[in-house]
């Protein structure tokens, strides 16, 4: 299982270092992606089908499937670590996220989001000051 929160330095192009907790968990061959709120996915390549199972049984007719499609897959990269947990981030997925100076990991259960500092620092005020009312509608969608 995937859980707590690391940080990490982004170099200037874009490299950063893997935590280790979570590579063992991962291995070194995974699926980066975009995520919601601004932050990336990194998941396993087994993981990486649970993650898009949800759009599978879709019909190609049904827009909001091919678009979460487009967003999950049309964006995702194969990244391969290096010996010490390095790797690069795609361009494409450094800009969507603002990853630049600090990047923070967090380990959700069967996946990663990694966050640029200041996107997850805004991010904790916002769940800091709504999370009661977030439990609830979570509770009240059953």
């Amino acid at each position: 299982m995937l859980l707590g929160q690391y940080q990490s330095k982004v170099s200037p192009k874009g490299r950063v270092a893997f935590p280790k907790k979570f590579r063992e968990v991962l291995g070194e061959k995974i699926i980066l992606t975009r995520g919601y709120e601004g932050c990336l996915i990194a998941v396993s390549e087994k993981d990486w089908r649970t993650l898009i199972e949800a759009t599978e049984n879709k019909p190609f007719v049904f827009g909001p499937a091919r678009d979460t499609v487009r967003f999950l897959l049309g964006n995702a990269a194969q990244i391969e670590l290096d010996e010490q947990g390095r790797f690069i981030i795609p361009p494409h997925l450094r800009e969507y996220s603002q990853l630049e100076g600090e990047a923070i990991f967090l380990g959700l259960n069967r996946y990663v989001e990694i966050w640029s500092k200041d996107r997850w620092e805004d991010y904790q005020r916002y769940l800091s000051k709504n999370i009661d009312h977030i439990s609830e509608r979570l509770n009240s969608d059953q």
